[in-house]
């Protein structure tokens, strides 16, 4: 089965910039999870809103920090995942473009 979670939008304080540090911004989370279903499975809402409340809670300083965090906890939460690809865009951290950071794991 794979699980996609596409254009996860909220605001979440993350960046180094001394603005960032004091004022939200908007992040996007795209997000693909494949897993073997066999009567159990892996509730979407539930990995939706543990990605949003970890950004929101942690703050993080770099997009990386914040990639490999939720790259570990998401596995620990939901331990039936076996590939997970994860995007974390910042679309208004520069006028011109957006600026992202994934990455695809295998367990």
């Amino acid at each position: 089965m794979r699980i996609h979670i596409e254009d996860l939008e909220f605001q979440t304080i993350i960046g180094l910039l001394d603005f960032e540090r004091v004022t939200p911004q908007k992040v996007i989370i795209n997000c693909t999870i494949d897993y073997t279903y066999q009567k159990a499975f892996i509730n979407y809402a539930e990995v939706a809103q543990h990605i949003e409340s970890t950004l929101q809670k942690e703050q993080f300083t770099l997009i990386e920090e914040a990639l490999l965090e939720l790259k570990s906890s998401l596995k620990a939460t939901f331990p039936l995942i076996e590939t997970l690809f994860l995007k974390i865009s910042k679309p208004d951290i520069l006028p011109n473009c957006v600026v992202c950071l994934s990455e695809n794991t295998e367990y």
